[in-house]
């Protein structure tokens, strides 16, 4: 997870560079700090799908069989 200082620092570099523009060396900062807060975003989402069961009216299990495959390779990995 992401620190409030960090999500505050990318609020405020994104607030200057509408405002006034940025230096290069801001526009490398936010750059790392963007990345950072998606890769973040992009495994919070993983691990939702990793806890996914989709059950047809039935109660079928029809989870898709990649959503599957990604439950079984983070369980071998613990």
């Amino acid at each position: 997870m992401i620190s409030k200082e960090k999500l505050n620092r990318i609020n405020a570099l994104a607030k200057k560079a509408k405002q006034d523009g940025l230096t290069a060396e801001e526009k490398k900062e936010q750059q790392t700090l963007r990345e950072e807060y998606l890769k973040n975003v992009r495994k919070s989402f993983t691990n939702q799908f990793k806890n996914m069961t989709i059950v047809d009216p039935n109660g079928d299990d029809v989870t898709p069989e990649k959503v599957k495959a990604l439950k079984n390779n983070s369980k071998k990995l613990h």
